[in-house]
């Protein structure tokens, strides 16, 4: 349903408006829901605008040029809309989100005033309080390439080109105890060296956290055991018997992307590249300084 920008126009220049406002949250899982802060629930763009979330935002803060659009939005937790679950298990960080004026008498008289990203998300008291970022706040995050002695790219992505399915690189397995240390302890995986999942990631199958991933700190093999340290406990904590799946990590280092993934020729790291401390040095009169030439 295309919006009637011209006639939403034509409607506030009556004096007497009946105008509300509608968020569209498209979450990173595919997700979409949306909310008003009318006192009814509207419905347009086949998507269904709920009143039940009592959500209400603060006036927009709107500039020219590159300074970013921001804005704040507060609304109530509950079962239909905004879980309590899914904001602490971060399903809602970083999702897409665009707010309409709206004739809520006709809703395809409407207006598009925002348009941006979720960023920090709290929970307080049975509700929650959003920050709102508009687009030019991708502007403020660093682009380009760097050009480092390790690898740039994220292991498995189509420029690293390692294939993640493999049997010795992704394994589902159930959580068969968890130590007083935090340690994760698991049973019958196939024998693979000390610290092969290490900088991988651990992902929740089932359960209220599926899909969530957490890093693996440390992995280590234990008297034909293999015990995993994460550096962050996930949102949704994790119990034994929770299936979840472990994937290989990568230190990022050439010598890595050889031996153990005998993917050499996709190497996006510069493992020659002189460090900070040569580019601080200076000839001294007590060392050679010819270059390195075999001639003296």
């Amino acid at each position: 349903m295309t919006a009637d920008r011209d006639g939403f126009l034509a409607h506030l220049a009556t004096g007497g408006t009946t105008v509300c406002r509608c968020w569209q949250v498209r979450r990173r899982d595919g997700a979409e829901l949306g909310f008003t802060d009318h006192d009814g629930n509207l419905t347009f763009d086949g998507i269904d605008f709920l009143a039940s979330s009592g959500m209400s935002a603060k006036a927009f803060q709107q500039v020219t040029g590159l300074a970013v659009d921001n804005s704040e939005a507060v609304g109530a937790l509950s079962s239909a809309a905004v879980r309590e679950e899914d904001l602490a298990a971060g399903r809602f960080d970083g999702a897409e989100v665009r707010c309409w004026q709206v004739n809520w008498r006709v809703p395809d008289q409407r207006i598009l005033i925002f348009r941006g990203q979720f960023g920090e998300v709290t929970r307080v008291n049975g509700s929650f309080r959003v920050e709102l970022r508009g687009l030019p706040e991708v502007l403020n995050q660093p682009q380009g390439r760097v050009f480092q002695s390790g690898c740039s790219v994220v292991l498995g992505d189509a420029r690293c080109g390692v294939n993640l399915a493999l049997p010795d690189h992704q394994v589902e397995v159930a959580i068969a105890e968890m130590d007083d240390l935090g340690g994760l302890w698991f049973d019958g995986i196939q024998p693979l060296p000390d610290g092969w999942f290490a900088r991988g990631s651990l992902t929740a199958v089932q359960g209220a956290g599926a899909g969530l991933a957490t890093v693996i700190r440390r992995d280590v093999v234990q008297g034909g055991r293999r015990r995993i340290e994460l550096w962050h406990q996930p949102t949704v904590p994790l119990v034994a018997g929770s299936i979840v799946r472990l994937t290989v990590g990568c230190d990022r280092t050439a010598a890595a992307c050889k031996a153990k993934f005998a993917n050499f020729t996709n190497f996006r790291g510069f493992p020659h590249i002189p460090g900070e401390d040569w580019l601080a040095s200076y000839p001294t009169s007590t060392t050679p300084n010819n270059g390195g030439s075999r001639l003296s």
